[in-house]
This record gives C-alpha cells, sequence and structure tokens, in this order.
C-alpha cells in the first residue's frame, strides 16, 4: 500500500466505514497507474467523504486539482470546467448527494472559496468581496450552507455562507 493508500485505509476505518459490530472494513480499490481511479502514482490529499463521494485533492495532471469518485460506481466523475490550470485548488468538501463541491482556490497569491455545481456545470466565487485570507472550507449535507475559516488582521475566525455567496448572519446567545 502506498502512504495514501494507508491514509485512507485508517481515515476511512477509524471514523466512517465502522460496521455494526465495531469491525472497521477494508475498501479494495484498484491502483491504477495511469490515474483513472481512486488511487494512482500521483500525489493525493484532503480526502473528504459526503455519502457515496470521496472527493480529494491530486496532481495527476500536472497541477493540483479536485477529483471525486463514486464508491459504488467505483470510477471517477466528470468534472468539467472546474479545475483549471492557473489556480491551486485544495480542501475540497461535497454534499450529501454530490451535487456542489466546495474548495480553496489559490490564484496570483490570492485564496478564495469556490462552489461548484455539478448539474449545471457552474464555477462560483463565493469570496470575491472578501478581503481576507480563507481555509478549510465544508459545506452542509444538504448542500445550502458553507463554513470556512477567514483571516481578519491576524485573527482566524468562521464564516457561514448560503451557497449563493451571502453571509448568514448567527445570533450570538
Amino acid at each position: 500500500m502506498t502512504n495514501y493508500q494507508l491514509a485512507i485505509f485508517f481515515f476511512l476505518s477509524s471514523s466512517l466505514l465502522t460496521g455494526c459490530f465495531g469491525y472497521p472494513r477494508i475498501l479494495n480499490y484498484p491502483f491504477d497507474p495511469a490515474g483513472r481511479t481512486l488511487n494512482s502514482l500521483a500525489s493525493e490529499s484532503n480526502p473528504q467523504i459526503s455519502g457515496r463521494y470521496v472527493v480529494f485533492t491530486t496532481n495527476r495532471r500536472g497541477t493540483q486539482d479536485i477529483y471525486m469518485f463514486d464508491s459504488i460506481t467505483r470510477r471517477l466523475i466528470d468534472l468539467p470546467g472546474l479545475n483549471s490550470f492557473d489556480s491551486i485548488a485544495d480542501y475540497p468538501s461535497a454534499s450529501e448527494d454530490g451535487r456542489f463541491i466546495v474548495f480553496v482556490a489559490s490564484r496570483q497569491g490570492l485564496s478564495a472559496i469556490f462552489l461548484y455545481d455539478r448539474e449545471t456545470q457552474q464555477l462560483r466565487n463565493l469570496t470575491a468581496n472578501l478581503q481576507a485570507e480563507t481555509r478549510n472550507p465544508t459545506i452542509s449535507a444538504d448542500g445550502n450552507r458553507i463554513a470556512f475559516e477567514f483571516n481578519n488582521n491576524g485573527q482566524w475566525d468562521i464564516l457561514l455562507y448560503n451557497r449563493f455567496g451571502q453571509k448568514l448572519n448567527i445570533p450570538i446567545r
């Protein structure tokens, strides 16, 4: 097993794929040197599981991109319009049904949170008007809310947006 495969095994077995009796299950996904499946020779990181989908970053094309794997069909899912050669994608998260993918993209030293809609194949910068460094986005199971960290004057805080890029105000009690 490669380091990535071991990391996936320990992550999956310790958290999400524990069976009814508490025993972890090993998922045997094939290795493909051509990079057409979950495991490849490329550097792969930040796996996130959402329902039947695994989203992760990989440098299979020579740039750091987002990939999605369907654990039922055991195939990579085509994501047209998501990845570009002029940005570095990182920290993906997907909605439960796999329709929405949120991630950080860095371009020319600036980072932003992007939302990709698999149904419409549209990519939206959710934080275009936010003048701060961003990281670690996550999306709700229904795809309606996105939480992420942002750095404003050296202080890391958490923001909550809807999928249309509007800030959600949460009252403090």
